[in-house]
Protein backbone atom coordinates (compact mmCIF):
# COMPACT_ATOMS: atom_id res chain seq x y z
CA UNK A 1 0.00 0.00 0.00
CA UNK A 2 1.31 3.37 -0.99
CA UNK A 3 1.68 5.67 1.71
CA UNK A 4 0.62 9.57 1.57
CA UNK A 5 3.78 10.89 1.32
CA UNK A 6 4.07 8.85 -1.48
CA UNK A 7 1.22 10.03 -3.59
CA UNK A 8 2.27 13.45 -3.23
CA UNK A 9 5.75 12.73 -4.16
CA UNK A 10 4.33 10.67 -7.29
CA UNK A 11 1.95 13.94 -7.92
CA UNK A 12 5.43 15.98 -6.92
CA UNK A 13 7.21 14.88 -10.20
CA UNK A 14 3.91 14.88 -12.59
CA UNK A 15 3.70 18.09 -11.93
CA UNK A 16 7.62 18.67 -12.87
CA UNK A 17 6.68 16.94 -16.06
CA UNK A 18 3.78 18.98 -16.99
CA UNK A 19 5.55 21.75 -16.50
CA UNK A 20 8.77 20.59 -18.30
CA UNK A 21 6.68 19.43 -21.19
CA UNK A 22 5.64 23.50 -21.97
CA UNK A 23 6.65 24.75 -25.32
CA UNK A 24 9.73 27.37 -25.53
CA UNK A 25 8.09 31.04 -23.68
CA UNK A 26 7.15 33.71 -25.94
CA UNK A 27 7.14 30.97 -29.31
CA UNK A 28 4.55 31.66 -31.91
CA UNK A 29 3.56 30.78 -35.74
CA UNK A 30 2.99 32.63 -39.23
CA UNK A 31 -0.04 31.38 -40.39
CA UNK A 32 0.66 32.25 -43.99
CA UNK A 33 -2.46 31.34 -46.42
CA UNK A 34 -1.47 31.81 -50.07
CA UNK A 35 -2.43 28.04 -50.97
CA UNK A 36 -4.53 26.70 -53.69
CA UNK A 37 -6.56 24.51 -51.65
CA UNK A 38 -6.32 25.98 -47.68
CA UNK A 39 -7.22 23.58 -44.90
CA UNK A 40 -10.32 24.93 -43.13
CA UNK A 41 -9.35 27.46 -40.53
CA UNK A 42 -11.10 25.73 -37.31
CA UNK A 43 -8.39 22.55 -38.45
CA UNK A 44 -5.24 25.09 -38.40
CA UNK A 45 -6.45 26.31 -35.15
CA UNK A 46 -7.31 22.88 -33.69
CA UNK A 47 -3.43 21.66 -34.87
CA UNK A 48 -2.12 25.17 -33.14
CA UNK A 49 -3.77 24.11 -29.84
CA UNK A 50 -2.37 20.86 -30.25
CA UNK A 51 0.79 21.41 -30.41
CA UNK A 52 0.07 23.96 -28.03
CA UNK A 53 1.71 27.20 -30.23
CA UNK A 54 -0.30 30.09 -28.03
CA UNK A 55 0.71 32.88 -30.67
CA UNK A 56 -0.06 33.03 -33.85
CA UNK A 57 0.95 35.87 -36.82
CA UNK A 58 -1.28 36.31 -39.87
CA UNK A 59 -0.67 38.22 -43.11
CA UNK A 60 -3.63 39.58 -43.32
CA UNK A 61 -6.93 40.24 -41.35
CA UNK A 62 -9.53 37.50 -43.74
CA UNK A 63 -12.97 37.03 -41.80
CA UNK A 64 -12.85 33.37 -41.63
CA UNK A 65 -9.62 33.45 -40.32
CA UNK A 66 -10.69 35.18 -37.30
CA UNK A 67 -13.65 33.59 -36.99
CA UNK A 68 -12.04 30.32 -36.72
CA UNK A 69 -9.43 32.08 -34.08
CA UNK A 70 -12.54 33.25 -32.27
CA UNK A 71 -12.40 31.81 -28.75
CA UNK A 72 -8.96 29.85 -29.27
CA UNK A 73 -7.47 32.34 -26.95
CA UNK A 74 -4.10 32.48 -28.82
CA UNK A 75 -2.78 35.78 -29.06
CA UNK A 76 -2.88 37.04 -32.84
CA UNK A 77 -1.30 39.66 -34.97
CA UNK A 78 -3.16 40.96 -37.70
CA UNK A 79 -1.84 42.70 -40.43
CA UNK A 80 -2.25 45.00 -43.28
CA UNK A 81 -0.77 44.70 -46.51
CA UNK A 82 1.74 46.65 -48.24
CA UNK A 83 -1.03 47.32 -51.07
CA UNK A 84 -3.46 49.08 -47.97
CA UNK A 85 -0.75 51.68 -46.69
CA UNK A 86 -1.42 54.35 -48.62
CA UNK A 87 -5.18 54.36 -47.57
CA UNK A 88 -4.05 53.99 -44.09
CA UNK A 89 -2.23 57.31 -44.43
CA UNK A 90 -6.24 58.91 -43.96
CA UNK A 91 -7.04 58.58 -40.35
CA UNK A 92 -10.75 57.87 -40.85
CA UNK A 93 -9.70 55.34 -43.36
CA UNK A 94 -7.40 53.81 -40.09
CA UNK A 95 -10.00 53.84 -37.61
CA UNK A 96 -12.74 52.47 -40.23
CA UNK A 97 -9.86 49.34 -40.41
CA UNK A 98 -9.42 49.04 -36.88
CA UNK A 99 -13.06 48.88 -36.02
CA UNK A 100 -13.83 46.19 -38.39
CA UNK A 101 -10.63 44.10 -37.67
CA UNK A 102 -10.13 44.69 -34.07
CA UNK A 103 -12.67 46.03 -32.12
CA UNK A 104 -15.15 43.80 -33.85
CA UNK A 105 -13.83 41.07 -32.45
CA UNK A 106 -12.83 42.84 -29.24
CA UNK A 107 -15.11 40.58 -27.31
CA UNK A 108 -15.45 37.50 -24.35
CA UNK A 109 -14.94 34.63 -26.97
CA UNK A 110 -13.75 36.79 -29.56
CA UNK A 111 -9.85 37.18 -31.18
CA UNK A 112 -7.16 37.71 -28.79
CA UNK A 113 -6.06 40.29 -30.88
CA UNK A 114 -2.19 41.10 -29.11
CA UNK A 115 -0.56 43.19 -32.07
CA UNK A 116 -1.56 44.74 -35.76
CA UNK A 117 1.27 44.68 -38.54
CA UNK A 118 0.85 47.70 -40.10
CA UNK A 119 2.94 46.68 -43.93
CA UNK A 120 4.90 43.43 -44.28
CA UNK A 121 8.88 44.16 -44.80
CA UNK A 122 7.98 47.54 -46.35
CA UNK A 123 11.52 49.12 -46.74
CA UNK A 124 13.07 45.86 -48.60
CA UNK A 125 15.56 47.75 -50.99
CA UNK A 126 13.50 45.94 -53.52
CA UNK A 127 10.57 47.99 -53.60
CA UNK A 128 12.52 50.95 -54.19
CA UNK A 129 11.06 52.81 -51.90
CA UNK A 130 7.66 52.47 -52.70
CA UNK A 131 5.99 52.49 -49.43
CA UNK A 132 8.92 55.07 -47.88
CA UNK A 133 6.17 57.61 -47.95
CA UNK A 134 3.16 56.14 -46.41
CA UNK A 135 4.24 53.29 -43.80
CA UNK A 136 5.15 55.46 -40.95
CA UNK A 137 1.96 57.59 -41.05
CA UNK A 138 -0.24 54.76 -41.42
CA UNK A 139 2.13 53.25 -38.09
CA UNK A 140 0.69 56.91 -36.58
CA UNK A 141 -2.70 56.09 -37.68
CA UNK A 142 -3.40 52.61 -36.99
CA UNK A 143 -2.13 53.16 -33.14
CA UNK A 144 -4.01 56.46 -32.49
CA UNK A 145 -6.84 54.42 -33.70
CA UNK A 146 -6.39 51.34 -31.47
CA UNK A 147 -5.66 54.38 -28.48
CA UNK A 148 -8.91 56.03 -29.13
CA UNK A 149 -11.13 52.60 -29.55
CA UNK A 150 -9.22 52.05 -26.00
CA UNK A 151 -7.54 49.71 -27.04
CA UNK A 152 -4.00 50.86 -27.20
CA UNK A 153 -3.20 49.42 -23.93
CA UNK A 154 -3.84 45.85 -24.93
CA UNK A 155 -3.14 46.24 -28.96
CA UNK A 156 0.44 47.79 -30.26
CA UNK A 157 0.90 48.50 -33.79
CA UNK A 158 4.26 47.32 -34.92
CA UNK A 159 6.18 47.19 -38.33
CA UNK A 160 7.52 43.69 -39.33
CA UNK A 161 10.55 44.99 -41.24
CA UNK A 162 13.60 42.39 -43.32
CA UNK A 163 17.08 43.10 -41.42
CA UNK A 164 17.97 44.41 -44.50
CA UNK A 165 17.20 48.04 -42.84
CA UNK A 166 20.36 47.77 -40.96
CA UNK A 167 23.83 46.99 -41.57
CA UNK A 168 27.20 47.29 -40.66
CA UNK A 169 29.73 49.33 -42.34
CA UNK A 170 32.34 47.78 -45.10
CA UNK A 171 34.88 48.80 -42.99
CA UNK A 172 33.94 47.43 -39.68
CA UNK A 173 31.19 44.04 -40.36
CA UNK A 174 30.60 43.51 -36.99
CA UNK A 175 27.64 43.65 -34.83
CA UNK A 176 28.62 46.52 -32.21
CA UNK A 177 29.04 49.21 -35.75
CA UNK A 178 25.24 47.99 -36.74
CA UNK A 179 23.17 51.43 -37.91
CA UNK A 180 19.91 52.08 -39.90
CA UNK A 181 20.41 52.14 -43.84
CA UNK A 182 21.34 55.61 -44.58
CA UNK A 183 18.62 56.02 -47.31
CA UNK A 184 15.84 55.05 -44.58
CA UNK A 185 17.55 56.08 -41.13
CA UNK A 186 15.25 59.39 -41.32
CA UNK A 187 12.05 57.72 -41.14
CA UNK A 188 13.62 54.60 -39.30
CA UNK A 189 14.64 56.96 -36.04
CA UNK A 190 10.71 58.38 -36.20
CA UNK A 191 9.55 54.87 -36.08
CA UNK A 192 11.39 53.44 -33.54
CA UNK A 193 10.40 56.24 -31.30
CA UNK A 194 7.07 56.07 -31.45
CA UNK A 195 6.89 52.83 -31.11
CA UNK A 196 9.45 53.06 -27.89
CA UNK A 197 6.56 56.19 -26.87
CA UNK A 198 3.61 53.36 -27.01
CA UNK A 199 5.17 50.66 -25.78
CA UNK A 200 5.18 48.99 -28.51
CA UNK A 201 7.73 46.55 -29.86
CA UNK A 202 10.30 46.35 -33.15
CA UNK A 203 9.63 43.82 -34.89
CA UNK A 204 12.47 41.99 -37.11
CA UNK A 205 13.02 39.13 -39.76
CA UNK A 206 15.93 37.32 -39.74
CA UNK A 207 16.78 34.08 -42.19
CA UNK A 208 19.93 32.84 -41.86
CA UNK A 209 18.90 30.50 -44.65
CA UNK A 210 19.06 33.41 -47.03
CA UNK A 211 22.72 34.67 -45.74
CA UNK A 212 23.25 30.75 -47.11
CA UNK A 213 20.98 30.93 -50.20
CA UNK A 214 22.68 34.38 -51.12
CA UNK A 215 25.92 33.98 -50.89
CA UNK A 216 27.78 30.83 -51.59
CA UNK A 217 31.00 31.77 -49.87
CA UNK A 218 28.79 31.75 -46.79
CA UNK A 219 30.00 29.36 -43.94
CA UNK A 220 27.32 26.93 -43.52
CA UNK A 221 27.76 26.05 -39.56
CA UNK A 222 27.55 29.84 -39.48
CA UNK A 223 23.81 29.58 -39.67
CA UNK A 224 23.29 26.90 -37.00
CA UNK A 225 23.58 27.35 -33.17
CA UNK A 226 25.52 24.16 -32.73
CA UNK A 227 28.76 25.38 -32.19
CA UNK A 228 30.54 23.91 -35.52
CA UNK A 229 31.47 27.50 -37.06
CA UNK A 230 34.53 29.31 -36.54
CA UNK A 231 33.56 32.54 -34.17
CA UNK A 232 33.39 35.61 -35.23
CA UNK A 233 35.31 37.74 -32.84
CA UNK A 234 33.81 41.76 -33.10
CA UNK A 235 35.87 44.79 -32.09
CA UNK A 236 34.13 44.47 -28.23
CA UNK A 237 35.93 41.36 -27.48
CA UNK A 238 32.25 39.35 -28.28
CA UNK A 239 32.91 36.14 -30.02
CA UNK A 240 29.95 35.28 -32.53
CA UNK A 241 29.32 31.59 -33.57
CA UNK A 242 25.83 31.89 -35.43
CA UNK A 243 24.41 34.62 -37.94
CA UNK A 244 21.12 34.59 -35.68
CA UNK A 245 22.73 36.26 -32.66
CA UNK A 246 24.70 38.61 -34.89
CA UNK A 247 22.54 39.60 -36.69
CA UNK A 248 20.02 40.68 -34.08
CA UNK A 249 22.58 42.24 -32.24
CA UNK A 250 23.03 44.44 -34.44
CA UNK A 251 19.72 45.65 -34.77
CA UNK A 252 20.50 46.49 -30.76
CA UNK A 253 23.28 48.72 -31.94
CA UNK A 254 21.01 50.04 -34.59
CA UNK A 255 18.82 50.90 -31.69
CA UNK A 256 21.19 52.15 -29.92
CA UNK A 257 22.53 54.54 -32.66
CA UNK A 258 19.08 56.74 -33.14
CA UNK A 259 18.72 56.62 -28.81
CA UNK A 260 16.10 53.67 -28.16
CA UNK A 261 18.37 50.79 -27.28
CA UNK A 262 16.13 49.59 -24.67
CA UNK A 263 13.11 49.33 -26.66
CA UNK A 264 11.39 45.56 -26.97
CA UNK A 265 12.28 43.15 -30.18
CA UNK A 266 10.30 40.80 -31.29
CA UNK A 267 11.17 38.25 -34.27
CA UNK A 268 8.47 38.29 -36.55
CA UNK A 269 9.95 35.41 -39.11
CA UNK A 270 12.82 33.04 -38.49
CA UNK A 271 12.52 29.46 -40.36
CA UNK A 272 14.13 27.20 -42.77
CA UNK A 273 12.93 25.93 -45.88
CA UNK A 274 12.41 21.65 -46.97
CA UNK A 275 12.95 22.07 -50.84
CA UNK A 276 13.44 23.93 -53.49
CA UNK A 277 17.16 25.21 -53.09
CA UNK A 278 20.38 22.61 -52.57
CA UNK A 279 20.27 23.43 -49.17
CA UNK A 280 16.70 23.25 -48.32
CA UNK A 281 15.90 19.99 -46.66
CA UNK A 282 14.15 18.32 -43.96
CA UNK A 283 17.52 17.29 -42.34
CA UNK A 284 18.85 21.01 -42.11
CA UNK A 285 15.49 22.69 -41.08
CA UNK A 286 15.33 19.70 -38.22
CA UNK A 287 19.04 20.82 -37.38
CA UNK A 288 18.51 24.68 -37.36
CA UNK A 289 15.26 24.26 -35.04
CA UNK A 290 16.48 22.08 -32.88
CA UNK A 291 19.60 24.31 -32.24
CA UNK A 292 17.44 27.21 -32.38
CA UNK A 293 14.77 25.51 -29.67
CA UNK A 294 17.41 24.93 -27.11
CA UNK A 295 18.50 28.90 -27.37
CA UNK A 296 14.93 30.16 -26.86
CA UNK A 297 14.63 27.62 -24.32
CA UNK A 298 17.87 28.41 -22.19
CA UNK A 299 16.40 32.38 -22.62
CA UNK A 300 20.68 33.14 -22.78
CA UNK A 301 19.51 35.94 -25.29
CA UNK A 302 22.28 37.36 -27.13
CA UNK A 303 25.56 39.04 -26.55
CA UNK A 304 23.84 42.59 -26.46
CA UNK A 305 21.15 41.06 -24.85
CA UNK A 306 21.87 38.60 -21.89
CA UNK A 307 19.45 36.48 -20.02
CA UNK A 308 16.35 37.18 -21.78
CA UNK A 309 13.91 35.50 -23.86
CA UNK A 310 13.32 36.69 -27.16
CA UNK A 311 9.51 36.40 -28.61
CA UNK A 312 9.29 34.39 -31.52
CA UNK A 313 7.42 33.52 -34.69
CA UNK A 314 8.43 30.80 -36.30
CA UNK A 315 8.22 30.64 -40.47
CA UNK A 316 5.85 28.71 -41.12
CA UNK A 317 3.18 26.74 -40.20
CA UNK A 318 2.74 25.18 -43.86
CA UNK A 319 3.78 24.93 -47.19
CA UNK A 320 1.58 27.50 -49.70
CA UNK A 321 2.08 26.70 -53.50
CA UNK A 322 0.92 29.85 -54.23
CA UNK A 323 3.84 32.12 -53.09
CA UNK A 324 6.03 34.28 -55.69
CA UNK A 325 8.89 32.56 -56.14
CA UNK A 326 10.80 35.64 -57.23
CA UNK A 327 13.16 35.20 -54.27
CA UNK A 328 13.81 31.36 -54.77
CA UNK A 329 11.73 27.97 -55.29
CA UNK A 330 12.13 27.59 -51.64
CA UNK A 331 9.59 29.73 -50.75
CA UNK A 332 6.66 27.76 -51.22
CA UNK A 333 8.52 25.03 -48.47
CA UNK A 334 8.66 27.10 -45.14
CA UNK A 335 6.00 25.38 -43.36
CA UNK A 336 7.19 22.71 -40.07
CA UNK A 337 3.93 21.43 -41.69
CA UNK A 338 3.06 20.02 -45.21
CA UNK A 339 0.14 21.83 -47.32
CA UNK A 340 -2.33 19.17 -45.55
CA UNK A 341 -1.44 19.79 -41.98
CA UNK A 342 0.96 17.00 -41.65
CA UNK A 343 4.43 17.60 -39.48
CA UNK A 344 7.42 16.89 -42.27
CA UNK A 345 9.69 15.72 -38.76
CA UNK A 346 10.23 15.48 -35.45
CA UNK A 347 10.28 18.62 -33.17
CA UNK A 348 10.96 20.10 -29.96
CA UNK A 349 9.14 22.80 -29.12
CA UNK A 350 10.27 22.85 -25.58
CA UNK A 351 13.47 23.44 -26.13
CA UNK A 352 14.49 20.96 -23.85
CA UNK A 353 16.23 18.73 -26.64
CA UNK A 354 13.29 15.84 -26.75
CA UNK A 355 12.88 13.60 -29.87
CA UNK A 356 9.40 14.93 -29.88
CA UNK A 357 6.74 15.28 -32.73
CA UNK A 358 4.53 17.28 -33.76
CA UNK A 359 0.71 16.87 -34.24
CA UNK A 360 -0.99 16.58 -37.51
CA UNK A 361 -4.16 18.46 -38.56
CA UNK A 362 -7.17 16.28 -37.74
CA UNK A 363 -10.05 15.34 -40.28
CA UNK A 364 -8.75 16.32 -43.80
CA UNK A 365 -10.24 15.67 -46.31
CA UNK A 366 -8.42 14.63 -49.48
CA UNK A 367 -10.11 14.22 -52.93
CA UNK A 368 -10.33 10.48 -54.92
CA UNK A 369 -7.13 8.75 -54.96
CA UNK A 370 -6.38 9.58 -58.77
CA UNK A 371 -3.18 10.62 -60.39
CA UNK A 372 -2.88 12.02 -63.85
CA UNK A 373 0.44 10.57 -65.69
CA UNK A 374 2.15 10.72 -69.11
CA UNK A 375 0.61 8.25 -71.57
CA UNK A 376 2.94 5.74 -72.08
CA UNK A 377 1.45 5.75 -75.93
CA UNK A 378 1.87 9.84 -76.09
CA UNK A 379 3.27 10.43 -79.69
CA UNK A 380 3.45 14.17 -80.18
CA UNK A 381 6.60 14.71 -79.70
CA UNK A 382 6.66 18.36 -80.10
CA UNK A 383 4.08 18.84 -77.40
CA UNK A 384 5.34 17.77 -75.04
CA UNK A 385 7.45 20.56 -73.85
CA UNK A 386 4.52 23.19 -74.35
CA UNK A 387 2.45 20.85 -72.52
CA UNK A 388 4.67 20.64 -69.33
CA UNK A 389 5.65 24.29 -69.39
CA UNK A 390 1.67 24.99 -69.33
CA UNK A 391 1.12 22.87 -66.68
CA UNK A 392 3.82 24.33 -64.28
CA UNK A 393 3.08 28.14 -65.38
CA UNK A 394 0.05 27.79 -63.46
CA UNK A 395 0.51 24.71 -60.77
CA UNK A 396 3.73 24.23 -58.57
CA UNK A 397 6.53 22.69 -60.27
CA UNK A 398 9.07 23.39 -57.50
CA UNK A 399 10.08 20.13 -56.50
CA UNK A 400 11.06 19.58 -59.85
CA UNK A 401 13.93 22.22 -59.47
CA UNK A 402 17.81 21.58 -59.21
CA UNK A 403 18.83 20.63 -55.71
CA UNK A 404 14.87 19.82 -54.80
CA UNK A 405 13.35 17.04 -53.80
CA UNK A 406 12.28 15.75 -57.23
CA UNK A 407 14.95 16.54 -58.90
CA UNK A 408 16.05 13.06 -59.80
CA UNK A 409 13.08 12.21 -61.56
CA UNK A 410 14.00 11.12 -65.19
CA UNK A 411 11.54 12.67 -68.40
CA UNK A 412 8.55 10.15 -68.12
CA UNK A 413 8.63 11.36 -64.05
CA UNK A 414 8.82 14.87 -65.01
CA UNK A 415 5.99 15.09 -66.96
CA UNK A 416 3.95 12.77 -64.71
CA UNK A 417 4.76 15.37 -61.92
CA UNK A 418 3.85 18.65 -63.85
CA UNK A 419 0.87 17.32 -65.24
CA UNK A 420 -0.35 15.84 -61.25
CA UNK A 421 0.12 18.66 -59.61
CA UNK A 422 -1.58 20.78 -62.13
CA UNK A 423 -4.43 17.99 -61.72
CA UNK A 424 -4.61 18.34 -58.21
CA UNK A 425 -4.36 21.97 -58.19
CA UNK A 426 -7.20 22.47 -60.82
CA UNK A 427 -9.06 19.92 -58.37
CA UNK A 428 -9.17 16.48 -60.44
CA UNK A 429 -11.52 17.81 -63.59
CA UNK A 430 -11.65 15.73 -65.64
CA UNK A 431 -10.31 18.50 -68.46
CA UNK A 432 -7.43 19.31 -66.43
CA UNK A 433 -5.88 16.02 -67.32
CA UNK A 434 -5.80 16.02 -71.03
CA UNK A 435 -2.86 17.91 -72.47
CA UNK A 436 -3.67 17.70 -75.58
CA UNK A 437 -4.18 13.80 -75.27
CA UNK A 438 -1.04 13.42 -73.92
CA UNK A 439 -1.93 12.62 -69.99
CA UNK A 440 -3.97 10.21 -68.56
CA UNK A 441 -5.36 9.07 -65.17
CA UNK A 442 -4.50 6.53 -63.02
CA UNK A 443 -5.30 4.73 -59.06
CA UNK A 444 -1.71 3.58 -59.03
CA UNK A 445 -0.10 5.61 -56.89
CA UNK A 446 2.85 7.96 -58.98
CA UNK A 447 5.12 8.70 -56.28
CA UNK A 448 8.52 7.82 -56.90
CA UNK A 449 10.72 7.51 -54.59
CA UNK A 450 11.25 10.11 -52.45
CA UNK A 451 9.43 12.19 -54.29
CA UNK A 452 5.86 12.33 -53.84
CA UNK A 453 3.04 13.17 -56.37
CA UNK A 454 0.49 15.04 -54.53
CA UNK A 455 -3.32 14.30 -53.65
CA UNK A 456 -4.76 17.68 -52.77
CA UNK A 457 -6.99 18.03 -50.00
CA UNK A 458 -10.96 18.72 -50.60
CA UNK A 459 -11.87 21.98 -50.03
CA UNK A 460 -15.01 24.03 -50.48
CA UNK A 461 -12.79 27.38 -51.29
CA UNK A 462 -13.16 28.76 -55.07
CA UNK A 463 -9.52 28.51 -57.15
CA UNK A 464 -9.88 29.67 -60.85
CA UNK A 465 -9.37 26.86 -62.77
CA UNK A 466 -6.33 27.83 -65.88
CA UNK A 467 -7.98 25.02 -68.65
CA UNK A 468 -6.02 24.46 -71.93
CA UNK A 469 -6.94 27.32 -73.99
CA UNK A 470 -8.41 27.02 -77.52
CA UNK A 471 -4.77 27.75 -79.38
CA UNK A 472 -2.23 25.14 -78.27
CA UNK A 473 0.60 27.75 -78.45
CA UNK A 474 -0.81 30.29 -76.04
CA UNK A 475 1.66 29.45 -72.89
CA UNK A 476 2.00 31.33 -69.94
CA UNK A 477 5.25 32.64 -68.47
CA UNK A 478 8.29 30.14 -69.70
CA UNK A 479 9.17 27.63 -66.68
CA UNK A 480 13.02 27.80 -65.93
CA UNK A 481 13.65 25.26 -63.55
CA UNK A 482 14.75 22.36 -65.81
CA UNK A 483 15.26 22.19 -69.59
CA UNK A 484 12.27 20.07 -70.97
CA UNK A 485 13.62 20.15 -74.36
CA UNK A 486 16.77 18.38 -73.90
CA UNK A 487 15.04 15.36 -72.04
CA UNK A 488 11.98 14.92 -74.06
CA UNK A 489 13.29 12.98 -76.81
CA UNK A 490 14.22 10.54 -74.33
CA UNK A 491 10.63 9.54 -74.13
CA UNK A 492 10.33 8.63 -77.61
Amino acid sequence: MVKFGGYMLLLFFLFIGLIGCRNVEGIGMNWGTMASHKLPPKVVVQMLKDNNISKVKLFDADENTMKGLAGSDIEVMVAIPNGQLQDMTDYDTAKAWVKKNVTRYNFKGGVNVKYVAVGNEPFLKSYNGSFLNSTFPALQNIQNALNDAGLGDKVKATVPLNADVYESPVNAPFPSAGKFRSDIRSVMSDIVHFLSKNNAPFTVNIYPFLSLQQSPDFPIDYTFFDGGSKPVVDTNGIAYTNVFDANFDTLVSSLKDVGVGDIPIVVGEVGWPTDGDKNANFLLAQRFYNGLMKKLGSNQGTPLRPNQYIEVYLFGLLDEDTKSVAPGDFERHWGIFTYDGQPKYPMDLTGQGLNSSLVGAKDVKYLPLKWCVLNPNASNKTALTDNINYACTYADCTKLGFGSSCNGLDAQGNASYAFNIYYQTQSQKDESCSFQGMAMVTTNNASQGNCNFTIQIATSSSYRLHLWPSSPYHIGPPLLLFAFELVVSFLF
